[in-house]
């Protein structure tokens, strides 16, 4: 797919805000590698696992990955001949035992999540590593006692030696021949070893082994003689117990080693789950759908695509899914190419960025924020033109740089290919401007090319109109509040409303005036003749909506009478 048009489309804000929805590192790496795909069949089975996973997680709200987490790295160090470290150890018990409570979960109904399950197939959970880790460590990450015999013995008899030294040590602050020359009765440590606070006098006149001085010098820290064997007897068995302590986590590590491999497949399987569930919070937060994939059916003899693009109420991912205003775009197998007009700022750019960004979500295995009964063909690649191409480092015009990257796009594009023009041919002189859009929608259309074109000309709208395979569309403008409603209307060109906007606004009634002068007569009775079809089409479509209303109060008080009946 087109690295410019994903930018363009702003198809990376939709995976990052994907990725906030996912739990771990590994799933969140999953997501920001997602990218469209143009294979039905991957399609298809990744959006039928986000509708399984919103069911699950409608069914089983609570149902999560749990406190896993991404032991790859950890599982490497150990297989390495590396010794993990406690917490190391308890994120892989922890990642193991949600691994298998998920499987647990997830396997008791296969025939409604049949893709889940298979996923969770692969949460093998290596055998003997949780016992053994639950057997060394606590749940603080603690080595308890009873991780072997030899720590046991050695802890016992650290307790024992430990309290014995305190107790020689307790006595010693009211011995008769060392009290007097301490600086407070404490017992503290210096350097691991139990030592008294001793005046500086006290140095050459009591036996002691000083080990640290204060910063004023007024008092050193040191241990009697009489305690220095067993603070020796202390500190030998301390250094006994790391060692074995060592030699316990050194074995439990070469266990979890052994078993690399299939510690990362689970990690994997992992991500996988949860980037599904990632998928199926963010199409609720959307209020998204799957669309129905349909294949392509070219037609030899028209050169026409044979494509399908069906999207109903569609609604741009990016914006307040309570405020945007929905629109339906259709392309079909008989009108594969779409010009569509309108005035300023009336959301042609957003209508151009809806369908392309939606594409590129399907084509993804993301639920798209449209109604249900919304279809695609899967393009092979997708490009589009808008925004401002201009380049100073390239000393490019806006015009010159959206002819170089238009010029790329006619090389590539095929007839499995979408292309999105926003303004074609703008930025220039607007007779030569209208001439080459003519002639590069003319290409497209020979080509039997799927387009998406946002224009002010009024030749294209002819041309839409007169040509087969291409249809007008137009955005709403509202003369009387001089807001664009949003609202796309298929089959119909829009009008730009420029003079209208003016007088609206208040423009001086005589320069109106002179300017209707100027426009060809021809071009104002069909903007006028627009204008009063697309009145009496919003009259029908009011008429219709009432209609539609009634009929629901008649199907009601008809229910209503045959239960009172």
């Amino acid at each position: 797919m087109n690295e410019k048009t994903l930018r363009m489309l702003e198809f990376h804000k939709v995976i990052d805000r994907l990725v906030k929805h996912t739990s771990f590192n590994a799933s969140a790496e999953l997501a920001e590698a997602v990218h469209p795909s143009s294979d039905m069949y991957t399609v298809r089975r990744l959006l039928s696992e986000t509708n399984e996973a919103r069911q699950l997680l409608e069914a089983q709200a609570n149902i999560t990955i749990g406190g896993a987490r991404d032991i790859r790295e950890t599982s490497e160090n150990a297989a390495r001949g590396g010794v993990l470290n406690p917490i190391d150890m308890l994120d892989i018990k922890n990642t193991l035992v949600s691994a298998r409570n998920l499987a647990r979960q997830m396997s008791k109904d296969e025939i409604t999540y049949p893709f889940l399950t298979e996923i969770a197939l692969r949460l093998f959970v290596p055998p003997g590593i949780v016992t053994a880790i639950t057997r060394v460590l606590s749940d603080r990450g603690e080595i308890l006692d009873n991780a072997s015999d030899k720590l046991s013995k050695l802890r016992s008899e650290l307790r024992i030696t430990h309290d014995r030294l305190l107790s020689r040590m307790q006595k010693m602050l009211s011995n008769k021949e060392i009290a007097p020359y301490l600086q407070d009765s404490l017992v503290t440590q210096r350097d691991g070893r139990y030592v008294l606070p001793f005046k500086t006098e006290a140095k050459g006149r009591i036996k002691i082994v000083v080990h640290d001085i204060s910063s004023s010098g007024a008092t050193v820290f040191a241990e009697p003689l009489q305690s220095v064997e067993l603070n020796n007897k202390w500190r030998e068995l301390q250094i006994k117990e790391k060692d074995e302590e060592l030699r316990i986590m050194a074995g439990l590590s070469g266990v979890i080693g052994s078993h690399h491999h299939e510690l990362v497949a689970l990690v994997e399987a992992l991500a996988e789950i949860d980037l599904v569930f990632a998928k199926a919070k963010y199409s609720e937060r959307i209020k998204a759908t799957a669309p129905l994939i349909k294949p392509f059916k070219p037609d030899r003899k028209t050169r026409n695509p044979g494509m399908s693009l069906k999207l109903i109420r569609a609604r741009h991912p990016l914006l307040d899914p309570d405020e945007v205003v929905p629109m339906d775009i259709v392309l079909t197998p008989e009108t594969f190419v779409m010009v569509i007009t309108g005035p300023n700022t009336g959301g042609k750019t957003v209508s151009l960025k809806t369908a392309g960004l939606l594409v590129l979500m399907a084509q993804s295995g993301i639920q798209i924020p449209a109604e249900e009964g919304s279809e695609m063909s899967l393009f092979t690649r997708v490009y589009a033109d808008i925004g401002d191409e201009q380049s100073i480092e390239q000393s490019l015009s806006t015009f010159s740089g959206h002819i170089t990257n238009i010029i790329q796009i006619l090389d590539e594009a095929d007839q499995r290919s979408l292309v999105i023009f926003d303004e074609l041919g703008a930025g220039t002189d607007p007779l030569e401007g209208a001439a080459l859009a003519h002639a590069i929608l003319t290409y497209l259309v020979d080509r039997g090319i799927s387009t998406l074109v946002a224009t002010h000309y009024p030749e294209l709208k002819a041309y839409a109109h007169s040509t087969k395979g291409v249809t007008n569309a137009s955005l709403e403008f509202d003369l009387e509040t001089l807001r664009p409603t949003y609202r796309l209307r298929v089959g119909l060109p829009g009008r730009s409303n420029a003079l209208a906007i003016a007088k609206r606004i208040g423009l001086q009634e005589q320069i109106v005036e002179r300017a209707r002068g100027v426009i060809d007569p021809t071009n104002l009775k069909v903007e006028d003749l627009l204008d009063e079809i697309n009145q009496q089409r919003n009259l029908t479509e009011d008429a219709r909506i009432k209609a539609e209303s009634d009929l629901n109060e008649i199907v009601n008080l008809r229910s209503e009478l045959e239960k009172r009946l």
